[in-house]
């Protein structure tokens, strides 16, 4: 990336902080003048912002932290991930760039897609959706569960390309298999949720028991697309997104081959997400001379306080609410395993003499529900927790 760009990205986000006061604040606090960029390196000198503390000042400041700089009149949608964290969507069409996944994958008007990401409050849904319009497929906006009406859809509508969690993938395609027979299933591409573990293996397994080629893109909602495979290893980061692998704790860029967390920078000072630090760990694969990297590794896993459930971010203070919410509620923590090829979690409730288990199971599970939108697989009461135990245990590796 030439000097020349990161001057023009510099006087855009110079220009933001004049209307956006929560940038200016982080600018100000870290003696940062954007207008003096020339480089990755002087982009570099401002420190990381993690997801964690972008929720906190969402908070303080609802809904955008101040971070927002353009007329709100101009956003399409706003997204609400678990936090919750609020996201604009500005106008512009490709799903915010996973067009260039499909295109990869030659999608195109010949191809049906049935969309299972879920279309309500988080992004993934309507930003399929409109990838795929991009390239001309049709749509079939089947949102999560109903296994065995969308199998039949499958089926009749002759659909050739599905976009869903692994685990789901798989309970689909054994559905259509066990219900009308192998000669059924016509699927023959599949854009898959990432797994932690040996999943590129996972995956091969996949391509040879059901026909299928599968792709994936990394991406999120506070950035939309960040890289999508295009037959190489990893995923390739689109001209738009300025991609480092930095040290979690010191921000500093770590070398190639070095796992770190996965920090990016957009180029749209609208919403300027400015050297944020997604909780997402990888390693660099390519780089250009000035140490932007252009390619990225698969994700090895999280560095940040949130545990990846079902697709979907689990924060602290998700646990922190039920807590909140419980009558007689002294501690909680959820541990997350996987069985089965499915992610479960466990809330585990210290609760005070005399509380009654019923009520507090009842309300624990509402109170987590409406804080992370997804249900807890189980509710167990015990007697203490360890002195520092944290609110998410990560067991799924174990």
């Amino acid at each position: 990336m030439s000097d020349r760009v990161y001057r023009e990205v510099g006087k855009a986000y110079s220009d933001a902080s004049q209307v956006a006061s929560g940038l200016k604040a982080r600018f100000d606090a870290a003696d940062f003048d954007p207008a003096g960029i020339s480089s990755l390196a002087g982009l570099s000198q401002l420190p990381v912002m993690k997801k964690e503390e972008l929720l906190m000042l969402q908070r303080a400041n609802p809904p955008f932290g101040g971070f927002l700089a353009t007329d709100p009149r101009k956003l399409s949608r706003i997204y609400v991930s678990p936090g919750p964290i609020f996201e604009p969507s500005l106008a512009g069409g490709g799903g915010h760039g996973l067009d260039l996944l499909f295109r990869s994958a030659d999608i195109s008007p010949d191809d049906i897609m049935l969309n299972t990401w879920a279309y309500h409050l988080v992004p993934a849904g309507l930003l399929f959706d409109e990838a795929a319009q991009a390239v001309g497929a049709t749509v079939i906006p089947g949102g999560i569960g109903n296994r065995e009406l969308q199998a039949q859809i499958i089926v009749e509508t002759g659909v050739t390309a599905i976009c869903a969690s692994t685990a789901f993938f798989l309970a689909l395609a054994d559905t259509v298999i066990e219900n009308y027979g192998r000669e059924a299933w016509k699927v023959k591409t599949a854009f898959l949720g990432g797994e932690m573990g040996d999943w590129m293996a996972k995956r091969r397994q996949i391509e040879t028991d059901y026909g299928v080629s599968t792709w994936a893109a990394y991406a999120t909602a506070d950035l939309g697309l960040v890289g999508y495979e295009d037959g190489r290893e990893g995923y390739l980061v689109p001209a738009d997104r300025i991609v480092q692998i930095c040290d979690p704790v010191t921000g500093d860029a770590l070398a190639k081959g070095e796992i770190g967390e996965i920090v990016v920078t957009t180029l749209d000072a609208g919403w300027p997400m400015i050297r944020f630090g997604t909780g997402d760990s990888a390693l660099s694969l390519e780089a250009d001379e000035d140490g932007r990297v252009t390619r990225i590794s698969a994700i090895q896993g999280r560095v940040g306080a949130a545990i990846k459930v079902r697709e979907i971010f689990i924060y602290p203070r998700a646990i922190e609410d039920v807590v909140i919410a419980v009558s007689g509620a002294s501690a909680a923590q959820a541990v997350v395993t996987r069985e089965n090829d499915r992610d479960c979690l466990r809330l585990s409730l210290v609760l005070e003499a005399g509380t009654d288990r019923e009520v507090a199971s009842q309300i624990a599970a509402e109170a987590f529900q409406k804080t992370a939108r997804i249900r807890a697989d189980s509710i167990e009461f015990v007697d203490s927790l360890p002195d520092g135990a944290e609110f998410l245990v990560n067991n799924k590796d174990s």
